[in-house]
């Protein structure tokens, strides 16, 4: 059996510090195939190199794996600083300073540019997808001293396959992330059927939904609750409410067991109403965030959403009588962004009333997504260009900067409308040093309940 290193390389805390999972996950599969594996998560350890090189040393690893989260921070305001892959790259010099370990690089992240992310970190292996049968079957190649090719694909889109298995959480970083934003995070299901056209979910891990046993979901759920007390969960999920409503079965099972724990998750903002938005507060849902994405019909459509704003107003409203917060996160500037749309959209995003909206200008380009090929043909950019480094798709019938000022204007004075994105940082960072832990709009939304106002700072 070999000795395993993962190291999790992301240490951005926007909008707030999120747990490894993925490096939790792997850590599962390998220690449950006999591997003996050490988890460093570098925004944990105080991103601290001479910490890594330590601690690489004293585990004499036999293969080093790297968990790559995100390229960067897909915000359009940010420039060079919300680009992320300069610091993985320095923690590879770091591991190459401190041990001869072939190096292995994976992650949603690296899934999306793998020969060019491959290149620039200058590590030996890298795994394309799901990475827990992978990267077991790469340590029994290069024990067996089989030749191995730079790229590895895992087997995340082939029909019916279904890898995921439980994290093995560790309690040094769970203690960390617990200590700063209140949560841990789990994942009950791989896959989007939806085809939204700059999102590289369906590519990452397949278009078909493969979720997994309600009762394994809630065996981890018990255990966050022993090991962890207090800590809420945040489900990974790409989308938490399936179109088929798989979901529910899980939901059931937390209610059947009373699992007692406070949850959060990524919802799709249609589709269920608020008998189902009364049973997920039952099992414990505490706040939404929702993938509205585009605040009027024409730029929905333009993004492929699926659906109207009139959904999202009715599903934001069910929301509201539930008491349940949440949060829509919208881009201006996409696929038929015009100024009258942009005019229509402020009007929708006012009709949310106390909901908290942020906003993002203009909208990260990823290779082989339909968005690529749209900008490709508007001129936006050139067939082979190199998209390592961010570059933003703005519809070419809106000026960005009007479209900029007219949003900041419409949200002057008001807490629950962000933008641009660095706002809502640093309203988190002051609630963070009143003792704050947690998602931002819990504190930002308010109810009025039996004449006395909640959740209101």
């Amino acid at each position: 059996m070999s000795r395993v290193f993962l190291l999790s390389t992301n240490v951005t805390v926007e909008p707030y510090p999120v747990y490894p999972l993925g490096m939790a996950v792997l850590a599962g599969a390998l220690t449950q195939k006999g591997h003996e594996v050490c988890q460093f998560d570098f925004l944990a350890a105080g991103r601290d190199m001479n910490r890594l090189r330590c601690e690489l040393a004293t585990f004499n690893p036999d293969v080093v794996g790297l968990s790559l989260r995100n390229i960067d921070n897909v915000d359009s305001f940010s420039g060079e600083k919300g680009w992320y892959l300069d610091q993985a790259r320095d923690q590879v010099c770091a591991i190459r300073e401190a041990t001869r370990a072939p190096v292995v690089v994976g992650g949603g992240a690296f899934s999306i540019l793998p020969e060019k992310i491959l290149e620039y970190l200058g590590v030996d292996y890298g795994i394309v997808g799901e990475g827990e049968n992978a990267l077991c079957d790469l340590l029994d190649r290069l024990r067996a001293g089989i030749k191995i090719p730079p790229l590895i694909f895992g087997h995340g889109s082939s029909p019916g396959e279904n890898q995921m298995g439980p994290p093995l959480y560790n309690k040094e970083v769970a203690d960390f992330y617990i200590r700063e934003s209140g949560q841990i995070n789990l994942q009950t299901k791989r896959g989007c059927p939806f085809a939204c056209v700059y999102c590289t979910y369906p590519s990452l891990e397949g278009s078909r939904v493969h979720c997994r046993d309600p009762r394994a979901v809630v065996d981890d759920l018990e255990g966050i609750r022993r090991d962890f007390p207090g800590a809420r969960v945040f489900f990974t999920d790409s989308v938490f409410n399936d179109p088929e409503g798989r979901y529910l079965a899980l939901i059931e099972e937390m209610v059947r067991r009373e699992v007692g724990i406070s949850w959060c998750g990524f919802f799709r903002p249609s589709g269920m109403g608020r008998s189902e938005l009364a049973l997920l507060k039952r099992s414990g849902l505490y706040a939404l965030e929702l993938g509205t994405d585009a605040a009027s019909d024409a730029t929905l459509e333009g993004l492929n959403k699926g659906f109207t704003f009139a959904e999202v107003l009715r599903f934001n409203a069910d929301c509201l009588a539930e008491e349940l917060p949440c949060a829509h996160f919208i881009i201006f500037g996409g696929p038929g962004e015009t100024s009258q749309t942009v005019t229509e959209g402020l009007e929708n995003i006012a009709a949310l009333g106390p909901s908290v909206v942020f906003v993002f200008a203009g909208i990260r380009i990823f290779p082989g997504s339909p968005l690529c090929e749209r900008a490709q043909n508007e001129g936006i950019i050139q067939a082979g260009q190199s998209l390592l480094k961010p570059v933003y798709y703005f519809s070419p019938t809106v000026d960005p900067r009007v479209m900029n000022e007219r949003i900041i204007r419409s949200f002057k004075g008001l807490r629950n409308r962000i933008f641009p994105p660095s706002e809502g940082q640093m309203r988190l960072n002051v609630m963070h040093d009143f003792g704050f832990r947690g998602i931002l709009w819990d504190r930002l939304v308010s109810f009025r309940s039996k004449g006395s106002c909640r959740r209101k700072t």
